[in-house]
């Protein structure tokens, strides 16, 4: 009970000095955190056998910084700096985190006071120590990842109501040693030191510790709809800002079975625990707002729960997008949008509408798909793909059961051609099917595939443009031996060599397995890679192919204008040209290069053209397929011999 009451006043305490003008608020700011922070970790026991003794001194050098130093003759160093801004402790060659429980010191010493500590545990890494003539004990931890999650792994097993202070100085103090996976550590910890605060408060009431402000409410069921509720405020909150409010629906508490539901509301100050997994392009813009009912699982809410954020100013970019997000720490520890909805009143303020409970933020990110184009893409790029699918498939049909086709080199590339993007259009539509699976392989299964027959279709496309340039351009002397059956190799062998490199990897890297893609309400899990390396290969190579064939299709629509001009005797219209040019765009895979006018922004009618001309690329390769076959009936006994004379060359 005594340890509640102290948590109890050190907080009420504490609240009532951030009330106060700036200097006498940082004096007693220094004087409430000093004494080097009110409370013990373990469970040590004053009447410990000292392992050895340790003098030091504890110095008020003005009114905002406070030192404390400690040493003995063997090396062992502790030294404590608390400012009005951080709390620094070092011992050793490392930096540390320190804890004490009370020391009752006279607030007014104007003299350095002598200190002796009895050493109960010296070890290179900590040290526990308790000082004579007080009720003190403190630990000191050096910030060490090993260290660190050591302490958090402590701090959940053993919870206290104190810690919610505590935890946010570990991170406070350790904060450059803090890894990935020890911010997710800590961020669980923290949820469970507010849930613990939460239960234990009886009546509404405000916390304060240098990370973030709690406010826990006691939710007056008799209201119909809404909860409104106050974002507790902060020291950095512009006072002249209306007053932030949670509008909270009842039925987030109809599952609760306490007579008054409790509801916490946290508004963070320092929050580099939730940045860690930011995207590189995205900034948070606004204070990080956390809801919490301890024991409950609040989501899927018929009524959306709407926050009222204060935003930063930006400049006018097209490019960049506000979004309501939240922080899954459920799941991935990643920000989303999923369940959230966006309104921008003004440029001060963005209402959030989320059907679920979690910590929010506004996010300024490149501009994403809207959910309305995003699901008309979708459904095109299904569309596409099976239309593909089907006419690829009977491509490879007929030139299975047709002789003559087997005997031209220009039809077996394009029926390679064709293949590659069966392979590529099938197991695409099968890629978010396979995400929802258990059985994590036949996703792994899935991407590989798609990896691997995506860069087998701009390897055959390079050999289109390769075969074009000897077939029209150079003519002569292109006698190649075995041609077909190195072009194979070529086309089916490289994509072969990257993917499985990347497989004889991806055991201890990854790179293949469920991916997540994100639209403004929406993300969708699919099936792809899971790290840039994957992706940096698939934009190398196209660039590569788009570069090469593009130069191709232009040297080759030269070609034509100037076979037009010199053969006078047949004028065939402009307008045959132009469709064998986008044909030939089509078969040599040119239209992937779209994709170069969408990074970095949204561009819709750009994102529609590519998703139509690419999704149905093998549609289009059969259609050109039939023409050529068309035309070619009509002139059989000609085609014929030089169909004949081109294979010998290549051959």
């Amino acid at each position: 009970m005594n340890d509640k009451y102290m948590f109890i006043s050190q907080c009420v305490h504490y609240r009532a000095v951030t009330t106060i003008t700036n200097d006498r608020m940082l004096f007693q700011r220094v004087l409430y955190m000093t004494l080097l922070l009110l409370v013990v970790i373990y469970n040590m026991d004053a009447g410990e056998t000292c392992i050895t003794y340790i003098k030091g001194t504890l110095t008020l050098e003005n009114k905002t910084t406070m030192r404390l130093n400690l040493s003995d003759s063997a090396g062992l160093n502790i030294n404590v700096t608390d400012t009005a801004e951080r709390l620094y402790c070092n011992f050793r060659s490392y930096s540390c985190y320190i804890e004490c429980s009370f020391f009752n010191v006279n607030k007014n010493f104007t003299t350095p006071i002598d200190i002796n500590a009895c050493v109960t545990l010296n070890e290179e890494t900590k040290v526990n120590f308790t000082i004579e003539n007080s009720n003190s004990s403190c630990i000191v931890v050096a910030c060490l990842p090993e260290e660190l999650r050591s302490l958090l792994n402590t701090k959940d097993t053993q919870m206290r109501l104190q810690d919610l202070s505590n935890i946010p100085k570990i991170k406070g103090m350790c904060l450059d040693t803090f890894q990935p996976d020890t911010f997710v550590l800590y961020t669980g910890v923290e949820q469970k030191a507010i849930h613990n605060v939460i239960n234990f408060t009886n009546q509404s009431s405000i916390y304060s510790n240098e990370d973030f402000e709690l406010s826990v409410v006691n939710v007056n069921m008799s209201t119909t709809d809404i909860v409104l509720v106050d974002v507790p405020l902060v020291y950095s909150d512009d006072p002249d800002l209306p007053m932030q409010q949670i509008g909270i629906p009842v039925e987030a508490f109809q599952k609760v079975t306490a007579a008054q539901p409790k509801v916490g509301i946290v508004k963070y100050i320092s929050d580099e625990h939730f940045r860690i997994s930011l995207k590189s392009e995205s900034k948070i813009i606004s204070k990080i707002i956390r809801i919490e009912v301890p024991g409950y699982d609040i989501k899927n809410l018929k009524n959306s729960l709407k926050i009222q954020f204060i935003v930063e100013k930006i400049r006018n970019d097209t490019n960049l997008s506000i979004s309501c997000q939240f922080y899954d720490d459920k799941v991935d520890n990643m920000w989303k949008s999923d369940g959230c909805l966006t309104d921008q009143s003004n440029d001060s303020f963005v209402e959030c509408s989320c059907d679920h409970m979690t910590p929010f933020a506004v996010l300024l990110t490149n501009a994403e798909i809207d959910k309305y184009h995003w699901e008309i893409l979708s459904i095109i790029s299904y569309i596409g793909c099976s239309l593909s699918a089907l006419f690829c498939a009977v491509s490879m049909l007929s030139y299975s059961v047709d002789s003559n086709a087997r005997k031209e080199v220009s039809t077996s590339i394009h029926v390679s051609l064709s293949a590659a993007l069966f392979l590529l259009n099938i197991s695409f539509m099968l890629s978010e099917w396979a995400a929802t699976l258990t059985l994590k392989e036949v996703c792994v299964f899935i991407a590989v595939t798609i990896h691997y027959s995506l860069l087998c279709c701009f390897t055959w496309m390079a050999i289109e443009a390769l075969h074009l340039y000897l077939l029209m351009i150079r003519v002569f002397n292109i006698h190649i031996k075995h041609y077909m059956v190195k072009l194979s190799l070529f086309g089916w062998g490289v994509p072969a060599l990257f993917v499985g490199s990347l497989l004889s990897v991806n055991k201890t890297q990854n790179f293949y397995g469920p991916s997540r893609m994100s639209s403004l309400n929406k993300t969708q899990e699919f099936c792809w890679t899971t790290f840039p390396t994957p992706y940096a290969i698939n934009i190398s190579y196209l660039i590569l192919v788009f570069l090469f064939s593009t130069g191709i299709l232009i040297t080759v629509s030269r070609k034509i204008c100037m076979m037009r001009k010199v053969d006078k005797r047949h004028k065939v219209a402009p307008c045959k040209d132009v469709l064998t040019v986008l044909g030939l765009m089509c078969l040599l895979g040119t239209t992937w290069g779209l994709a170069f006018f969408t990074i970095g922004y949204t561009n819709y009618p750009i994102l529609y053209l590519f998703c139509i001309c690419n999704s149905t690329q093998g549609f289009y390769v059969f259609i050109w397929m039939c023409l050529i076959a068309r035309k070619n009936r009509k002139q059989r006994p000609n085609f014929e011999i030089k169909s004949m004379t081109d294979l010998s060359k290549l051959q």
